[in-house]
């Protein structure tokens, strides 16, 4: 049962009462990059500068949809397209599409004066996730890093201690990872994501916030912000 408690903001699948719901009960927030924390789609705006943007935003869509099962596979297909993009036009697409999501500021920092630590799990890359953790002050960074030779975009991905590929199964290790590195139950942690790869983290968390997401993941989530910003979490955690 699905109870809309403002235009735009549902609560469902709760196991107490929404009114005792409280920020500072929560020690950990995750996040999704890509359509969470900011407003576009980091490889389909690089995909842009070669201009293959809409056959690699079809993929993306699919995959985020859930209709594409295998992440690995759909972000190797893309990734491979983007080989030949410079390191300068990364730099441009960073400067010129990448900005924050409605409300995203205030929500991070709503929860770091709560005392939450700030997570950042993100199936896109470095190079943008870095940056966003300079904007927001964020603890903790897992994502992709993209192959380079000279300044140039191999169409591959680097491997990194953990394994190559940020997938949904990754994203949930790294929250219980993080979890237990801070000494906390995953039923203190917050997840929030907007694609079907958020999910196995969401499933994880103590409380799961869909933002503007895929009808799938609005299916799990127990707060669906259908309308406005991130900071509308908010309104249920007093």
């Amino acid at each position: 049962m699905s109870t809309e408690i403002a235009p735009g903001l549902l609560i469902q699948n709760l196991a107490k009462d929404p009114a005792t719901l409280r920020l500072s009960d929560y020690k950990l927030i995750a996040f999704d990059m890509d359509s969470t924390l900011i407003t576009i789609e980091c490889i389909d705006e690089i995909a842009d500068v070669t201009g293959k943007k809409a056959e690699v935003a079809a993929i993306t869509e699919a995959t985020m949809r859930g209709e594409i099962a295998d992440f690995k596979d759909s972000l190797r297909q893309r990734v491979a397209k983007l080989r030949g993009v410079t390191q300068a036009q990364m730099l441009q697409v960073r400067q010129e599409r990448l900005k924050l999501s409605p409300g995203a500021q205030e929500l991070v920092q709503a929860a770091q004066k709560a005392g939450l630590k700030v997570l950042l799990v993100s199936g896109g890359f470095t190079f943008f996730a870095e940056y966003v953790r300079g904007l927001l002050n964020i603890d903790f960074v897992r994502a992709n890093v993209l192959e380079e030779a000279d300044g140039v975009l191999t169409g591959g991905l680097v491997a990194q201690c953990w394994g190559d590929i940020c997938d949904g199964a990754e994203k949930r290790r790294t929250l219980l990872e993080v979890a237990s590195l801070l000494g906390i139950a995953p039923a203190q942690c917050i997840a929030v994501g907007d694609g079907s790869n958020d999910i196995p983290m969401m499933e994880a968390a103590g409380l799961s916030v869909a933002y503007h997401a895929k009808p799938r993941v609005r299916s799990v989530a127990q707060v669906c912000i259908n309308e406005g910003g991130l900071d509308r979490l908010l309104e249920v955690l007093g």
